[in-house]
């Protein structure tokens, strides 16, 4: 989906849905069992939102304006929580680059505990596995911090024990361009390394020093390899998907699903269109998009006074140029393949919401109840639902906080 050299904001603007329809309703037998479980995802980009003046998460904002989600969604939707991530787009590999980088993630950083203090009486800060369930039996929603691309503590490993201090306990080595740690799975360039630079052997070890789940999304397969060999505790695929099913340098081929689950690691199961079907190019509406950015800015930040206007331009553009999605016919087989080949004890779900994830059919995540259903229909049990909604997760953020002390 992702054309390379693209600015991020067309990127994104090119990858999320405009019109957002209404959830289908499910039975009342699936919303019960539904909000019985904890249900979490493990990347939410939404701290890119939080971070936009004028953006209010206690409010329900649309997908039109690019936000899947929010505390009204996540009530509808009985999602008790997820990862936060601190996403760094990858800048130049030099000694400035990772400084740049080191401070954007700070400050976005702040964003998040800012977001959390704020609204203290609907959210809590997480950082042990527990505190999931503890923290749902209050009736509030808690925060994971995971680090999405390493580059902010590339130039100096010792800030990852600042970052662990800040709340982090979920990292990834790379985004979408190779850095000074890893490869990562989609640089147009192709690999340095061949996998970890010393330096990312280095970043797997301090990472099982501290307690942070290493996460191999966007990593290279070999990078995924290599850490399956050196972490002494699992990992996991925070937002990826299977490559037998859709052949994409982003999605884990079947014999490391299996090496993944043999080492008790997890896969969570993304929903992003590119990653899950052939998406053809389409330069016409790449330009469109990027006409429609000059004019308005990020859609993230377009100003409250244009938001009509650009809602209107923007519909004009998916007209003339629509673009196929993926549904979730196509995400239940992502789902039904890595649960065969690694395991119902190593699977689960993330939506990439706010980050250019959402298919047709699971828009945001009020329509994590009609995932539930297409579940249940499939034959999996309430026990294979609750590790699927975040038992697996939450067992491996567990583990690799025990092993620490190994």
């Amino acid at each position: 989906m992702f054309k390379f050299g693209l600015p991020l904001a067309i990127l994104l603007a090119s990858a999320a849905p405009v019109f957002a329809q209404t959830p289908p309703k499910v039975k009342p037998a699936t919303k019960a069992l539904h909000e019985s479980l904890i249900v979490l995802d493990t990347h939410f980009d939404t701290p890119a939102n939080q971070a936009v003046d004028g953006f209010d998460i206690r409010k329900r904002n649309s997908v039109q304006d690019g936000s899947q989600v929010d505390y009204p969604r996540m009530v509808e939707g009985g999602v008790d929580g997820g990862f936060f991530a601190i996403f760094t787009p990858q800048g130049p590999n030099t000694k400035a680059g990772n400084e740049a980088a080191r401070d954007q993630a700070l400050m976005r950083g702040v964003v998040i505990h800012e977001m959390v203090a704020a609204n203290r009486d609907v959210f809590t800060l997480a950082t042990k596995a527990q505190d999931a369930e503890a923290i749902s039996k209050t009736g509030k929603r808690f925060v994971y911090i995971s680090m999405e691309n390493g580059q902010p503590v590339a130039g100096d490993l010792t800030l990852m024990k600042t970052f662990y201090d800040l709340g982090v306990r979920m990292m990834s080595p790379v985004h979408f361009l190779n850095n000074d740690l890893a490869d990562s799975a989609t640089d147009p360039k192709g690999p340095i390394h061949g996998g970890l630079s010393p330096s990312g052997k280095q970043f797997v070890a301090e990472a099982n020093r501290l307690g942070i789940l290493l996460d191999a999304s966007h990593a290279s397969d070999q990078v995924l390899d290599q850490m399956l060999d050196l972490s002494t505790a699992p990992i996991i695929l925070s937002h990826s998907g299977a490559k037998a099913i859709y052949n994409h340098p982003r999605n884990a081929p079947d014999d490391l699903l299996r090496k993944l689950a043999a080492k008790g690691g997890v896969i969570q199961i993304n929903a992003f269109s590119g990653y899950m079907k052939d998406i053809p190019a389409n330069p016409e509406r790449n330009a469109a998009l990027a006409e429609l950015t000059k004019t308005y800015g990020s859609p993230r930040a377009v100003a409250p006074e244009k938001r009509e206007a650009y809602r209107q331009a923007r519909a004009a553009i998916e007209a003339k140029y629509p673009l196929p999605r993926a549904n979730m016919d196509d995400l239940m087989k992502h789902i039904l393949h890595a649960a065969q080949v690694a395991g119902k004890d190593h699977i689960g779900i993330s939506g990439d919401f706010d980050g250019g994830g959402g298919i047709a059919g699971f828009e945001d995540i009020t329509y994590f109840p009609a995932l539930t259903e297409r579940l249940i229909a499939a034959g999996f049990s309430k026990e294979d639902l609750a590790k699927f909604w975040g038992g697996n997760a939450l067992r491996v953020l567990k583990q690799a906080d025990e092993l620490k002390a190994k």
